[in-house]
């Protein structure tokens, strides 16, 4: 069933005297996001919650996002129609709403059906124009929530829940705003939320839920607009308020507000509760729980907000109203917000000028853009440009410039990230937060502003910098905080044993014949590093299979342990070296191995190194002018590799980001006319271009997007056969983390040949071969408590493992005596150095522990005993390896 604009805004007058004559129906929004509706699963808990909902006496409305990932596809469906190439992308999302459909047993049917050929025409209509304008676009992106809620009528209804389909656009009326361009006003549209006693009446006439869209909306011509990304809890918030709700609902994959993203600090807590502001907050600055605009409309109303998790709907979430359940002062989350773009205004001029900020905002209101932070001087006035309220193309940002040039000096940076300490009285702490502050020592801040109104105090820094940061502070100033009305239970406290559940296939020191081994070591070392052959086997069998990849050469530098290197070269791979130690290691340690399948790629090095190097007969890579420029003879005719420096650096941490001015390695672009002439005056020869960007990175396009920078380059060295692409692909951290897409780069990377034809491609992972394959043994030495924090020492510290006191990395850390016990006890693992960095992980769950039993620290293959120390005169941990 679905309602007609007509049918809605005929209702007669006999059918509103019997709503007002009737009890007041007390309505419940119920918005479900993209993750929420996307399986079979979720979909039954959502038919629960709706009876529940029912069953408690209210009316309910289902506002739903697009199914996850699908509003991705349609912007890359307008791409791809630009370029003609649009069938395969309409059949990818045809074919995933077709899945969903078979899993929740119901037909597709005749809503969907008419939605996906008006999506196929807008298609058709974008490649024969080559060209899409706004509202076009919009009317692509919306075709994701029209498609998902015709799939959730049918499935209720299946379910035996009466269930109408209205659309969105025929309620929600987007706003004409004064100085916001055609752009924001279609894409970022909205809309009058004031109650609606018509619309009310109407629907409380319609017998069951009312199901609809979230994201979408109409102008007064009748186009349809879009609310922003994210807009669907906003949609959510406008029904909310045009029906006077009792509350309002948002249910996501995450069971509230946390302290911190708890994907990536599962140290984070529960919020219980929060007062609207604060909530307005943490959404705006960062959190991706809630959408910043959802909040407004159920305040000025007073309606309540309640956050909970699709999959665990009986977990307690969180709750956001008028009432504050703690007053005092205190940071209760820490928030960061990344891709911020920073706009500089500088005048000696400006100083006692009147009305220069009035100027220069009026240019940022005719371009349309709105200003989040604002720092000033007597000479320079600093703001930040948030992307979630803003398009922040290059276009944009041109003009922008060109428009504030007539007024001041400007520079346009970023990306930087806004790290934000957010509750009330901020102000009233500052004192105490001294200590947390001494962690900002070493890094460049941009801008720091506290708020109007006392609820943060934000720092603006390097993007590479922050997620180190919010693990830090979270630590000293949230985490160990015991339960109260506003602090819950931890991530890990609530999915950690879930997570170990459902873990699967089990690691390799789970199963009972390796574990036994591993026991047996640790009865004779008090800690040792041990690596499975078979899974070194599995790894590099999984990239051999990487058929577009011609070579691919292991970055001993992760592990030189002799075993491995001669397991790999056995098994076909090159060995990629960085100092004269090493070569002189792998040619000692490696029988036959030949210098054609050896890679020597130093930076900073002296110039005996490239001499050794060179006289092996080894492939050679410069990094840097300045061993051409000062010892030409050395590479006089020579064959060479040149690393380049792509601009960008990515990773998991700053410190392995190897990449932008920032970074000390490769050769900067800018640089490569020099490069020519130098290459030229010593007669040398490139052969390959070669490009690293981090460690730890998980999204193809990193490589693809390198091999077409170096394969455009590749074009000034006509002899320059082979593209070396680097390595860094990430490995999980976390049981149950996310995997590398090997089918995904083999695609990209024979894409990318395709496109650059006659180049060999290699690769240098390290970590990747070896990390899982390796574990850290320890003995529990000593068990402490002070407070609220129980410590578990072990016998071996930063001086065996130091990637956590370094990177902040993350290792899963498991009692091995007592692995099929439960893990009830939230500890510290730290080791015996005389550092406070010296800890293994901290807020851990394990079983009971006792002195002499085993800890395991998971995924030490990589960067362990390699950069391991006798600081402390504390020999690392021995190797071992497991045949």
């Amino acid at each position: 069933m679905s309602v007609t604009p007509a049918a809605r805004a005929g209702a007669s007058a006999s059918v509103e005297h019997a709503a007002t004559a009737a009890s007041t129906p007390r309505w419940v929004v119920l918005k479900f996001g993209g993750t929420s509706v996307s399986s079979a699963s979720n979909w039954q808990n959502i038919a629960a919650i709706v009876r529940a909902r029912l069953g408690a006496g209210l009316r309910c409305v289902v506002v739903h996002s697009a199914l996850s990932g699908i509003t991705d596809r349609l912007e890359g469906l307008i791409g791809a129609a630009l370029a003609g190439r649009h069938a395969d992308k309409l059949a990818e999302i045809e074919a995933r709403h077709r899945a969903l459909a078979g899993d929740l047993k119901i037909a597709l049917g005749e809503r969907f059906g008419a939605f996906f050929a008006d999506l196929r025409r807008h298609a058709e209509a974008i490649a024969q124009r080559g060209a899409v304008d706004d509202r076009t676009r919009a009317a692509v992106m919306a075709s994701g929530e029209l498609l998902a809620t015709s799939l959730g009528e049918s499935f209720l209804a299946a379910q035996g829940i009466a269930t109408t389909w209205v659309d969105a656009r025929q309620v929600l009326k987007a706003e004409r705003r004064s100085g916001v361009n055609d752009k924001a006003g279609v894409l970022s549209a909205t809309c009058d939320f004031a109650p609606d006693a018509a619309l009310a009446a109407a629907w409380q006439a319609i017998d069951g839920v009312i199901i609809t869209q979230g994201f979408i909306a109409a102008n007064e011509q009748g186009d349809t607009v879009l609310l922003g990304r994210g807009g669907s809890d906003t949609s959510g918030a406008y029904f909310a308020a045009k029906l006077a709700a009792a509350r309002l609902e948002i249910w996501t994959d995450v069971p509230g507000l946390f302290s911190a993203n708890p994907r990536a600090v599962p140290g984070a807590r529960l919020l219980r509760a929060l007062h609207y502001d604060e909530a307005q907050e943490i959404a705006s600055n960062g959190a991706k729980v809630l959408h910043p605009r959802c909040v407004l409309p159920v305040r000025q109303y007073g309606i309540p907000l309640h956050v909970y998790a699709t999959q665990a709907p009986g977990l307690e979430g969180t709750i956001v109203s008028a009432d504050v359940a703690d007053s005092a002062a205190r940071v209760k989350a820490i928030a960061i917000k990344k891709g911020i773009t920073l706009v500089s205004m500088e005048s000696p001029g400006m100083w006692h000028q009147v009305g220069f900020l009035a100027d220069a905002f009026q240019v940022f209101k005719d371009q349309g853009l709105s200003v989040d932070l604002v720092s000033t001087s007597e000479t320079n006035v600093t703001v930040s440009l948030d992307p979630a309220a803003n398009t922040l193309d290059e276009a944009v940002l041109a003009r922008l410039r060109a428009a504030l040039g007539a007024l001041c000096r400007v520079e346009i940076f970023g990306p930087c990230a806004s790290l934000s300490l957010l509750g009330h009285n901020i102000r009233g702490i500052l004192h105490e937060l001294g200590a947390a502050f001494e962690l900002f020592q070493d890094q460049k801040i941009y801008l720091v502003s506290q708020a109007a109104n006392d609820l943060n105090f934000t720092f603006v820094i390097d993007e590479t910098q922050g997620d180190r940061l919010v693990q830090e502070l979270h630590q000293r100033l949230i985490q160990r905080i015991g339960s109260d009305k506003v602090l819950g239970p931890t991530w890990e406290e609530l999915f950690g044993a879930e997570r170990d559940a459902r873990r699967a296939p089990a690691a390799w020191w789970e199963h009972p014949d390796k574990r036994a081994q591993l026991i047996a070591i640790a009865e004779r070392e008090e800690a040792a590093f041990v690596y499975d052959a078979a899974t070194l086997d599995a790894a590099v069998a999984a990239v051999r299979g990487v058929g577009a990849v011609d070579r691919w050469a292991y970055a001993m530098k992760a592990n030189w342990h002799a075993g491995i290197l001669r397991r790999f070269h056995a098994a076909g791979l090159m060995i990629e070296c960085v100092s004269e130690g090493e070569l002189d290691w792998a040619f000692a340690e490696v029988p036959g191995l030949a210098p054609a399948d050896v890679l020597f790629t130093p930076n900073f090095a002296p110039r005996r190194e490239y001499a050794a190097a060179l006289a092996r007969g080894v492939h050679v890579t410069l990094d840097n002018l300045h061993p051409l420029a000062a010892w030409p003879d050395l590479f006089r005719g020579r064959e060479l590799f040149l690393r380049i420096d792509p601009g960008i650096g990515r990773g998991h941490h700053d410190h392995v980001r190897t990449a932008g001015a920032h970074s000390k390695f490769g050769i900067p672009v800018s640089e490569l006319d020099t490069l020519e002439r130098l290459i030229r005056d010593v007669g040398a020869r490139v052969v390959g271009l070669h490009a690293h960007a981090g460690s730890g990175i998980f999204d193809v396009h990193n490589w693809t997007e390198t091999g077409a920078l170096l394969a455009g380059l590749a074009r000034r060295f006509p002899e320059a056969r082979v593209l070396d692409l680097g390595g860094g692909l990430g490995v999980p951290d976390q049981a149950g983390g996310r995997h590398f897409d090997l089918a995904a780069l083999d695609r990209g990377v024979a894409a990318l040949k395709r496109e650059f034809p006659g180049r060999e491609v290699w690769m240098e992972p390290g970590r990747y071969l070896v990390a899982e394959a390796g574990v850290l043994l320890a003995r529990v030495t000593q068990l402490k408590t002070k407070g609220d924090v129980h410590y578990v020492g072990v016998a071996t510290g930063m001086n065996s493992l130091i990637r956590p006191a370094l990177y902040g990395a993350h290792h899963e850390i498991r009692n091995l005596t007592r692995l099929e016990a439960p893990a009830t006890e939230r500890v510290t693992v730290v080791g015996p150095i005389c550092e406070t960095a010296d800890q293994f992980g901290a807020d851990r769950w394990l079983p009971p522990t006792a002195e002499g039993d085993v800890v395991l620290i998971a995924t030490c293959g990589a960067y362990g005993y390699s950069m391991g120390s006798n600081y402390n005169r504390r020999p690392p941990a021995r190797e071992f390896l497991l045949e």
